[in-house]
């Protein structure tokens, strides 16, 4: 299971607790502690969703916002969009 949450986070480049518990079809807290064994070994970290998320209103569902990025160098990243594509004319 730890592998398949490694090749699941690794092709994403990041996904919140609740993407990676859905996915998995496991409660929150379990998803959570899996990504823990990956964040021991420096393969993933946990982020935020923004600075402001979770002091303003408190409506998001926690696992919504926790977000966790997997740290290797060739995965992609979910917050980089790519440039439009250029049009000839």
């Amino acid at each position: 299971m730890l592998t398949a949450l490694r090749d699941y986070l690794a092709g994403r480049g990041q996904a919140s607790l609740a993407e990676i518990a859905l996915h998995f079809d496991l409660d929150p807290e379990v998803a959570r502690q899996m990504l823990e064994v990956w964040m021991r070994k420096g393969k993933v970290e946990r982020r935020q969703a923004t600075a402001a998320c979770g002091t303003q209103c408190s409506q998001c569902d926690p696992a919504a916002v926790e977000l966790y990025r997997w740290r290797d160098a060739d995965a992609p990243t979910a917050v980089e969009c790519p440039a439009p594509p250029k049009t000839g004319g």
